[in-house]
Parts: C-alpha cells; structure tokens; sequence
C-alpha cells in the first residue's frame, strides 16, 4: 500500500481545529478541535446554545467559519456548501426532516442526486442501492411509500438513508432519537452500532446523557462555543459530564410541598377528536384538572395524545364531547386559541416550529405571538421598543442564548426557541396551562429550570396538564399519571404507587390485569 494511502488509513475520519464562527458579537465557535476517528460513535453534548448546530452547519457547508482547519481523511479541505460535503462523504441526518413529505422514499432518496435528465435510469440505480443498504445495513424500507404516510422513526431511517446513498462516510446525526419512542431509539442505536462496525465515523449530538453512555465510544462536552471536556465514555458518568456541561452541579427536581388540589377548574367529558387525514384519533376521553396539580399524560406516540392536547387547546375541532371550565360548558365558539388564552388557558405545543414560532420572524416577535394585542406592547399601534424591552427582559429571565432580540427565530437552538415559548404562556400567569413535551430537545441544565418553574405554578395554584414522552419527567412532576392507549384512557395512577415498567405496560395495551 502507497504511503500516502497508508497514513490516510490510520487519519481521523474527520478532525475539526481551532473553528472559530462569530455573528455580531455573539461568539458562537471559540477555536474548538474535535477528532473523531472512522469506526467509532463520537458524542457532543452541550447546553442550548453551546455552539454545536452551529459547528456542524460548519461541517456541512452551511455556514463559513471565521478561522480555523477542516481535515476529512487527513486531509485539509474547504466545503463551501453541503454539496462539498455530500462530495467529501459527509452525511447529515438533520432534527427536523429534511423531507417532502407528499413524495416517494425513492424519490426523497434521490432527490440532488438524480443522475442526469433519465430520471428512470436513476431511480433503478437508487432502488438497487436501496436493496442493497437494506441487506448489508438492515434498512429496510418500502420505496414507493410516500414519507407522509411513515412514523417518526421510519422517517428518521429515510434521513440516514439520504446520506448513506450518497456513499457517506462520515455521518452526522443531530438530536436524533428527539422525537423517536423507546424501540424506534433502540433500532436506530443498533443501526450506528451495525455502521460503526463497517468504518463510518458517526458525529452523535444529543441531551440525552444515558443514550451518550449507551452508545457512543468518545464524548466531547462544549460550553459556550468552547470544548470544555473530552472523555472516553467508559470512564464517564451522567454526573460527570451534567457538571461539565453546566459548570455545576446539577439537582434533581424537587417539590417546594406536597400537592394540595384545590377545586375543579378544567373538566373534559367523553371527547372524540379526529386526526388529520380524519380518522379518530381519540375516543370517548375524560379527564379533570384541578388548582395546585399537575396531571400526567403519558403514552406511546401516535395514541392519541397530541390530537387531545390540541382539542383542549382549540387547535382541533371535537368531533363529540364537551370541554368545561368553571363547570360551564364552553360553546365551540369560545374553544379557539384566541378565546382560550382569554379565559386563562395557556398552551405551550408539542412541535415548536409548527404551532408554536415562525421560524423566519426575530425572536422578539415570536416572543409575543398570540398576545400581541396586549397593552404592554402598544395595543392596535404595536411599539417596537416596547416589544424589544419585553423581549429582552423575557431573554434574560429565561436565560435565552443569545439575547439577541432581532436574530430570527430560525436561528437559535431547540432547546432556546422551547424556553422563548414558555416564557412567554407562562409568564402570563395563566390559569391552566397545557404543555406538550416541554423539555423535548432541551439540555439537562434548562430542563431543570423548566421543571422548577412550572413546580413554582403548580404551588401557586395553577392546573397543569403535561404530555411527555420521556416517564421519567412524567413520574418525577405529575400529581396523577393518565395512560393513553388506542386513543383512550387505559390507567389512572399515582406516581408513588406505580413504575415506569407498569405505565410502559398500560401504555402498550396490557391493562390494568398485566400491570
């Protein structure tokens, strides 16, 4: 073997030195350096806001850095868009699909990379190379599913696809398992682990601590735009690399006092909601929420949850059933968002981009969607100082990194756009608030002040209804835990009384004679 190729070989899959990105004053990457070898599972890890979305658009062309070294195989290289990157076999699977969501897995697959005007002659090759990563790789997929049609995780393999197709071999998963249920994680951990295995070098971004312990080989912790910490994973802990992230120590969350509910404030009777494509999605559902609880509504995705969250919210019409506050029945007139938040009814929903920001307006202006037409910020004639000054105090109050007011939306991390929502629906001080995953893609260190805070609520008085994917954050804050299951209540429990192995098995159907 050539010496050249040789000493290629033994390189780093990829090597990232002294990267430095500023915007405006804002210093995102300060002269970071991360290696990561081929056949390894490298971690970073971070707060919101620590600089690594913004590394890897770096990485895949998506942003220039002021300074420093990018080194693919030993070799430096300049990637000026993602398709030099795509070209140097960098692969990235982003948090939010990269997908059309009315056409093909085939056609999404292929899509930049037709091979020329002959779209047939491409989509055979595509298909051949699809079979074949489903053999050697276990990815199988159907190719003629349309990706609206596909779960959450079925979604994510297609993502990884699109880079493992273009011949990747370095491969960048950010936040990846964010919006995936416990066996869609697990079938994509043994996939990275099936990779790792053939010489792809896989950048693993999460705050998920006990899955950075799972599966990765080396974690990198980043502070600030800095790397503040490397470790072999091995010879790390969840605390270890908490208090490397933070800079402290991180406590668990703890109730200021025992529950004590008060009256009845919000009460759903027999509700039956539809999805989107008009199948029911929820059937004959009740539930209460009293002053000074939090209830739990846990549940595999796709049972139901979301679509009784969002009739709560007004966001969905109820196709049966009836929502009460105060014990009178709400006309449907009176179940919107608008003539909700009115009554006192805040909502902070699952999917942030969605339902929650636009994306493309500063920060300061999602800041106050919904409320806009409060006092505070000058009524009809909107007062742009007034909006920046509320912004800025609601950025400091919550900690949003940057405090950057007129910086788009788009433009912070997950877990900073998730703290500017829930600032702004709690901090109305509302009466009941609805709160849909509210730590999903949030560092350890937000989650625990996310976790005060509506603690803080639920002790002022406040009924809270929480749907969460993660049981621990369901045990560790609810008052009742509720099981939804096929769109129904399956279990009522007690967070005192039961496990997560019980609520798992309500969750999948087993009832109340299993459990």
């Amino acid at each position: 073997m050539p010496a050249v190729a040789r000493r290629r070989l033994m390189a780093p899959a990829l090597e990232l030195r002294g990267i430095c990105k500023r915007f405006g004053a804002v210093e995102a990457n300060r002269d970071v350096s991360i290696s990561v070898a081929r056949g390894s599972i490298h971690g970073i890890v971070g707060e919101n806001g620590a600089g690594k979305s913004t590394l890897m658009s770096i990485l895949h062309g998506e942003q220039r850095a002021d300074s420093g070294e990018i080194r693919v195989d030993g070799r430096a290289v300049s990637i000026a868009s993602p398709r030099d990157a795509i070209a140097l076999g960098i692969g990235m699977a982003h948090q939010h699909f990269m997908l059309v969501e009315a056409m093909s897995v085939l056609d999404n697959v292929m899509l930049g990379a037709e091979g020329g005007a002959l779209l047939a002659r491409g989509r055979a090759a595509t298909r051949a190379k699809l079979a074949t990563l489903a053999r050697e790789a276990g990815l199988a997929i159907d190719p003629d599913a349309t990706v609206a049609s596909l779960t959450v995780g079925a979604r994510q393999r297609v993502a990884i696809l699109k880079a493992l197709i273009r011949d990747a071999r370095v491969l960048v998963l950010d936040e990846p398992t964010a919006v995936l249920t416990p066996g869609e994680t697990a079938e994509l951990f043994t996939l990275m682990r099936r990779l790792r295995d053939a010489g792809c070098g896989i950048v693993f971004i999460t705050h998920k601590l006990a899955e950075v312990l799972d599966v990765t080989d080396r974690v990198t912790v980043m502070r600030r735009g800095a790397v503040v910490a490397e470790f072999e994973t091995t010879r790390t802990s969840a605390d270890e690399l908490a208090e490397a992230m933070v800079g402290r120590r991180i406590a668990p969350p703890a109730r200021a006092r025992a529950a004590a509910p008060g009256r009845e404030i919000l009460r759903a009777r027999d509700l039956t909601i539809a999805g989107d494509n008009g199948a029911l999605r929820v059937h004959g559902a009740s539930l209460s929420l009293r002053e000074g609880e939090i209830v739990g509504l846990a549940g595999v995705s796709g049972n139901g949850q979301s679509e009784l969250l969002e009739g709560l919210a007004g966001m969905r019409p109820l196709v049966s059933g009836a929502v009460e506050l105060d014990g009178e029945t709400l006309a449907p007139r009176r179940l919107t968002p608008r003539a909700l938040r009115a009554l006192g009814v805040a909502h902070v929903p699952e999917d942030r981009l969605k339902h929650g920001l636009v994306a493309d307006f500063p920060a300061k202006e999602s800041a106050m969607l919904g409320y806009h037409r409060e006092a505070r910020y000058g009524g009809a004639l909107l007062d742009g100082n007034a909006i920046e000054s509320e912004c800025e105090g609601l950025m400091e109050r919550w900690d949003v990194r940057p405090r950057a007011p007129d910086l788009a939306t788009r433009r912070f991390s997950g877990g900073n756009q998730q703290k500017l929502i829930l600032g702004r629906e709690i901090e109305r001080d509302p009466r009941v608030l609805l709160v849909g995953q509210p730590t999903r893609g949030v560092d350890i260190g937000a989650i625990e002040q996310i976790h005060a805070r509506m603690l803080a609520l639920r002790d002022a008085g406040k009924a809270i209804l929480l749907v969460s994917g993660e049981l621990d954050e369901i045990l560790a804050l609810s008052d009742r835990v509720l099981v939804m299951c096929d769109g129904r209540i399956a279990g009522e429990r007690r967070p005192e009384e039961t496990n997560a192995r019980e609520l798992g098995l309500l969750m999948a159907g087993a009832g109340d004679r299993a459990a």
